[in-house]
């Protein structure tokens, strides 16, 4: 990650949409400018993304790119509590996690 330029949360530069089935999330994110591609395909990785949701300990996380779109899909397993009719925790679902991805910080 570049350590030149202005550290600022990534729901400057995206935004995301989110589904969940059973345990399993999937969070999408999408560049509003096809420029910032190249930065969020440096700096929003399956490793950042780990780190993020840590406290929710998801098995795996998953990211596919999506170029043509200026976009990319991460799949992140067993951060769901179950799942939405097993959890009774509301909180945990994908709408919500993709909120949190949107604060994970990257630098422009």
């Amino acid at each position: 990650m570049s350590t030149q330029g202005t550290t600022r949360p990534l729901y400057d530069l995206a935004h995301a949409r989110a589904g969940d089935k059973g345990n399993r999330c999937s969070i999408n994110l999408i560049a509003y400018e096809p420029a910032d591609w190249d930065l969020l395909v440096d700096q929003v990785t399956e490793a950042r993304v780990a780190q993020l949701f840590a406290a929710r300990r998801p098995t795996s996380v998953t990211r596919y790119l999506l170029p043509r779109l200026h976009a990319m899909n991460f799949v992140i397993d067993d951060v769901l509590d179950g799942g939405v009719n097993d959890s009774l925790n509301l909180d945990t679902h994908g709408k919500t996690l993709s909120s949190l991805l949107l604060t994970l910080e990257v630098t422009k």
